[in-house]
C-alpha cells in the first residue's frame, strides 16, 4: 500500500517573492493539481487521485515541473520529480529538456500580450533552479550539466537588464552550488585519505597475544559512553549520503543481474563507507572477544558489548546495535559455548528478539516506528535520533522497486511508485540530518577506527585456541585450518 507524499518534503525558503511579487508569488493553493497554462499542452496527460499526482508520461512529468507566469509546482513534486527523474534520463538531459520548455514559453511571452510578465517567469525559473542545485547539487558535477544550467541562466537573465535583481538571484545561486560541490569534494578526499581499519593476521597457531594487551574495556569501560561514540561514528558516516546516491539502489537495478550481491549496487563511495564501517564494526566485536586469553574476561567482554548494544537500542542507534550482534552471531564467538555459558543472555536475548528477521523483522520495524514517532514530537536533540539498520533500509528501496513497476500498461511513469521511494528517501535524510547531542571522545573514537581487526581465519584460529573443536566437522576445519596456515608460514 502506498503512502501519500507527505507536506513536510524538502523544500528551500521562496526568497525570491519580493521579486516575483503578489501577482505571481507561484505558490499553488490546495487542490491545485494540475499545471495552469503549460506549453505543449502535456498536463492532459496527467492523471491525478484525490488530488494527488500519481502517473504521466515523462513529457508531461517535465512540463509539470517547469513553471508559468501563473504556476509553480509544489516542493513535494519537485523533490519526487528531480530524484526519481534520474531512472529514465541522467541530469543534463532533463535540464536540457527544461531549457527547451523556458525557451518556448518565453517565446509564447515574447509574442503575446503577456510581455511584460516575463521577468515573474524568469524569477521563478531561477526559483526552481535554485531548489534544485540546494537539493541535489552533486548533479551538478557533471560538465555537461553545469553547462545547461548556464545556458538557461544566460537566457533567463536577458529579460533583466534594467535593475539586474534575476542576475544577482543567479549570481548567488552559483557561488553557493560551487561552494557546496567544493565542500563535497574535499570531504571525500579527505575520507580517502583516512586510514581505513587495518587488518590483522592475528595469532599464527599459539601465539595469543598477552592478557595485559590494551583492548576496548582498557579504553572505554562504560557502555552508555560507546555506545554515545558510535552514534557520533554514525551520523558523521551517514551525513555523507545524500538523496541522489541512495536512488542509484533504483537506477542501477535495471542493468544488474539478479544473483550479484547489494555490495555491487553501492555505487557511490559514501554508500560503500558507510557499509564497510557496519562490516568492520561486527569485525571488532568478534577481534575483541576472540583475542581474549581467559575466559573469565571473555565473558565479561561479551557481557559488556551485549551492554552497549542495549545503550545503542535506547538511543535509537540501531545500525551499531545490528552490528554488535552481527559481531556476537559469528561463528568464532558463537562456537564458544564454555563462555558463553558463564553469560548472563537475558539481555541478549531481548535484543536478539528486537532483531529477530521472522515476518519481514516485524519487531524491529515496530521498534523503529517508535523510535521515529519519538524523534517526530521530540523536546530535545537526544530524542531526535534515529539510525535504521541501513542494509534494511536499502533491502526496502530494492524491493519496492522491484516489486511495482516504473511503467504502467498505458505506458505512463508509474509516479504513485516515486512517491513513496522519495518518502522512504526523505525520512531518512531526515534522520541523517539530526546533531549528535553528545561530547565527543577522540581517544574511544581513534581506537574503535583505528583498532586493527582479525582476518576471518585468525578468528578461527584464536576461537579455537580458545575452546579446542567440539565435534568431527569442527575437528576437521581446525585441522585444515591449521595446515593452511603452517604450509603459508
Amino acid at each position: 500500500m502506498f503512502l501519500e507524499p507527505q507536506e513536510t518534503m524538502p523544500q528551500t525558503s521562496v526568497v525570491f517573492s519580493s521579486i516575483l511579487g503578489p501577482s505571481c508569488s507561484g505558490q499553488v493553493q490546495p487542490g491545485m493539481g494540475e499545471r495552469g497554462g503549460g506549453a505543449g499542452g502535456g498536463s492532459g496527460d496527467l492523471i491525478f487521485q484525490d488530488g494527488r499526482l500519481i502517473s504521466g508520461s515523462l513529457e508531461a512529468l517535465m512540463e509539470h515541473l517547469v513553471p508559468t507566469v501563473d504556476y509553480y509546482p509544489d516542493r513535494t513534486y519537485i523533490f519526487t520529480f528531480l530524484l526519481s527523474s534520474r531512472v529514465f534520463m541522467p541530469p543534463h538531459d532533463l535540464l536540457a529538456r527544461v531549457g527547451q520548455i523556458c525557451v518556448e514559453q518565453r517565446q509564447q511571452l515574447e509574442a503575446g500580450p503577456e510581455k511584460a510578465k516575463l521577468k515573474c517567469f524568469s524569477a521563478k525559473i531561477v526559483q526552481l533552479l535554485k531548489e534544485w542545485t540546494e537539493a541535489f547539487p552533486y548533479d551538478f558535477q557533471d560538465e555537461k550539466a553545469m553547462a545547461e544550467l548556464k545556458a538557461i541562466t544566460h537566457r533567463v537573465t536577458q529579460c533583466d537588464e534594467e535593475n539586474g535583481t534575476v542576475k544577482k538571484a543567479i549570481a548567488q545561486m552559483t557561488q553557493s552550488l560551487l561552494l557546496s560541490l567544493a565542500a563535497r569534494s574535499q570531504l571525500q578526499e579527505l575520507r580517502e585519505k583516512l586510514r581505513p581499519l587495518a587488518v590483522d593476521k592475528g595469532p599464527i597457531l599459539k601465539t595469543k597475544p598477552p592478557a595485559a594487551q590494551k583492548d576496548i574495556l582498557g579504553v572505554c569501560c562504560d557502555p552508555l559512553v560507546l555506545a554515545q561514540q558510535l552514534t557520533h561514528i554514525e551520523l558523521d558516516r551517514v551525513s555523507s549520503i545524500h538523496p541522489e546516491d541512495l536512488m542509484q539502489i533504483v537506477s542501477h537495478m535495471d542493468s544488474l543481474d539478479n544473483h550479484r550481491c547489494r555490495g555491487d549496487l553501492t555505487k557511490t563511495y559514501s554508500l560503500e563507507a558507510y557499509d564497510n564501517w557496519f562490516n568492520c564494526l561486527s569485525m571488532l566485536v568478534a577481534t575483541e572477544v576472540c583475542r581474549v586469553v581467559k575466559k573469565k574476561h571473555r565473558t565479561r567482554m561479551l557481557e559488556f558489548f551485549i551492554d552497549v548494544a542495549r545503550e545503542c537500542f535506547n538511543i535509537g542507534n540501531f545500525n551499531s546495535m545490528m552490528a554488535i550482534i552481527s559481531g556476537m552471531n559469528l561463528s568464532p564467538v558463537a562456537r564458544l559455548k564454555k563462555t558463553w555459558s558463564k553469560v548472563k543472555t537475558a539481555k541478549f536475548d531481548v535484543l536478539e528478539h528486537h532483531m529477530d528477521p521472522s515476518s519481514n523483522f516485524c519487531n524491529y520495524r515496530t521498534a523503529l516506528q517508535g523510535a521515529t514517532q519519538r524523534s517526530q514530537m521530540a523536546n530535545s536533540s537526544r530524542e531526535k535520533i534515529v539510525i535504521p539498520v541501513f542494509n534494511l533500509f536499502v533491502k526496502d528501496i530494492y524491493f519496492l522497486h522491484k516489486i511495482h513497476t516504473n511503467h504502467l500498461p498505458n505506458g505512463h511513469i508509474n509516479f504513485k511508485k516515486f512517491w513513496e521511494i522519495s518518502r522512504q528517501i526523505h525520512e531518512f535524510m531526515t534522520w541523517t540530518q539530526v546533531e549528535c547531542p553528545f561530547e565527543k571522545d577522540k581517544k574511544i573514537q581513534s581506537y574503535l577506527l583505528t583498532a586493527p581487526i582479525y582476518s576471518e581465519e585468525a578468528l578461527f584460529v584464536a576461537s579455537f585456541e580458545s575452546e579446542g573443536p567440539e565435534n568431527h566437522m569442527e575437528k576437521d576445519s581446525w585441522k585444515t585450518l591449521r595446515t593452511t596456515l603452517l604450509n603459508r608460514a
